[in-house]
């Protein structure tokens, strides 16, 4: 049943079952059986070793699954960095010292987006270094942790998808190379072209442009407006009857001999400890040549992560234990309490992620990102809406299979194939699509791992992140969409980007007018 409609329905029960039972790990433990049978025509014993197998190859692919178990690895030493943080005060004494310098909600809020936009080298990395930093910040302005999952997820994708100096920025210049080498009608060079590229994707343009004025204003819908409105009125940050990956159970001691780099020299070198290995890794894979873009398209992400994480980790520790000779509470046991504690508080997102891992796995096995792909390439559609068509083909796709890799690593072939026939005069705007299409349906998906870590980073409950998300990422669709439909009868980027900012720019004046209307409200209550 590869390749056929039956493909489609692994991811689809495991939606739909979050959505409805907001239990994620029931949902994809569903979705696993279902692949697993669909994959074996429904033979039980088959089925069950395939479900054994989507588990092992998590660990085990043809040798050691270096990738996963290193992500695994770095999840918890980020929860042991958390919990000595935690433990020397470090945390606290970080919240005083930034409350001396930003003032209010807002900068709080803009703040972590900035840090979001910096922090560009990698998703993953952004998504839980990010969190480390802002959360003490946030939870002093009872900021929601569904709104800094938002803030995190919204510019660590974004951003990386249309930076050349990152580890998505260099995998798709790679695919790029390979496609303009079979067609005459673009004469750039892959990285020429990837940098063309990123003005049209309105998706991320739209996405960062929102995230940023979300900080600036409050607009707040749906279920992100009772996240806030919880956060300021009873000054609960997140629901304590839900699962909050990330978050210590552990009561530790307080006392204030807690340091401002307690907090900040842990997650420095952790962020230079990655970045460096980073380069070296890359420059080693790439034969020794000292090329950025190169070394970036050949770096180990994963073990880059792990070694920061060590050096993160044992910081952290070592500055806990120097605290031995001035503060009471600090002892030998609570070192061990504290590793304990932070690897417990992991252990939710790293079950989630296995799980969502081994449905990929299947869903790759019944080849579904394949059969949504040969749905355009089946059908005669007009030249002009290829665009917009290859978006929402690509943000279905990455919302089924929980990966946006995976999405544009199918679909960038076909749509340079289909458009350097068709029309090569829209070859790079279907390939921005692509991308675009990929980082929505990514954001869209409680499947993904990306949106797993944002959630974790944050320490913000998983669906509550998702479906708080889900509105914010649909207007920014809604109006990349148009920007495509733009571009594709037009072939203007400046006709088509000028859409996108004249539409960025009403909805903002309507959106502010709102809140203005609901503040005059609010103060005469």
């Amino acid at each position: 049943m590869e390749n056929t409609i039956f493909s489609i329905l692994p991811p689809i029960i495991a939606i739909v079952m979050v959505l409805l039972t907001r239990r994620v790990l029931l949902s994809l433990g569903a979705g696993i059986v279902a692949g697993a049978l669909i994959l074996t025509s429904f033979a039980p014993l088959e089925a069950l070793r395939e479900v054994y197998n989507s588990f092992a190859i998590t660990f085990w692919d043809e040798g050691f699954n270096a990738y996963n178990v290193f992500i695994i690895l770095f999840l918890l030493l980020l929860g042991i960095i958390t919990a000595f943080v935690s433990l020397s005060g470090g945390s606290h004494a970080f919240a005083e010292w930034a409350a001396t310098r930003i003032k209010s909600r807002r900068g709080a809020k803009v703040l972590t987006v900035f840090l979001g936009i910096v922090i560009f080298i990698d998703d993953y990395f952004n998504a839980l270094a990010v969190g480390q930093v802002a959360k003490p910040i946030t939870d002093r302005y009872k900021i929601s942790r569904a709104k800094l999952a938002y803030f995190i997820d919204s510019t660590a994708a974004p951003v990386c998808v249309i930076s050349p100096v990152s580890s998505w920025g260099a995998a798709i210049i790679g695919i790029i190379a390979t496609i303009l080498a079979e067609q005459t009608y673009v004469q750039s060079s892959a990285l020429e072209a990837f940098v063309l590229m990123a003005p049209m994707n309105f998706y991320a343009i739209a996405t960062l442009a929102i995230v940023f004025f979300v900080a600036v204003r409050d607009v707040d819908f749906g279920a992100m407006k009772k996240h806030e409105t919880r956060a300021i009125v009873e000054g609960q940050l997140f629901d304590p009857k839900k699962t909050i990956p990330g978050e210590l159970k552990e009561e530790f001691p307080s006392h204030s001999h807690g340091r401002v780099r307690d907090l900040l020299l842990p997650i420095l070198l952790l962020v230079a400890g990655t970045i460096l290995t980073m380069v070296w890794t890359g420059y080693q894979n790439a034969g020794q040549v000292f090329d950025i873009w190169l070394i970036f398209e050949n770096t180990d992400v994963p073990a880059s992560l792990l070694t920061g994480g060590l050096l993160g980790a044992a910081t952290s520790i070592v500055l806990y234990l120097l605290q031995m000779k001035h503060n009471k509470t600090a002892n030998a046991a609570w070192v061990g309490k504290g590793i304990v504690a932070g690897i417990k508080s992991m252990a939710a997102a790293v079950f989630i992620l296995i799980f969502a891992w081994s449905l990929s796995y299947l869903i790759g096995a019944l080849e579904t990102g394949l059969y949504l792909s040969e749905i355009v390439t089946e059908n005669n559609v007009p030249i002009e809406v290829l665009p917009v068509l290859l978006f929402a083909l690509a943000g279905v796709m990455a919302f089924s299979t929980g990966t946006s890799w995976g999405s544009f690593g199918i679909l960038l072939p076909i749509a340079g194939n289909i458009m350097a026939q068709a029309a090569p005069e829209l070859l790079l705007p279907a390939l921005s699509a692509v991308l675009a299409g990929a980082v929505f349906g990514d954001h869209c998906s409680p499947i993904s791992d990306t949106t797993i870590l944002s959630s974790t980073g944050a320490g913000s409950n998983h669906m509550d992140h998702v479906l708080t998300q889900l509105p914010y990422a649909l207007t920014a669709a809604g109006i990349a969409a148009i920007g495509y439909i733009v571009i594709g009868f037009t072939e203007s980027l400046l006709l088509s980007l000028g859409t996108v900012v004249v539409i960025l720019l009403i909805l903002f004046v309507a959106w502010s007018r709102r809140t203005t209307i609901l503040e005059k409200r609010a103060k005469t209550l």
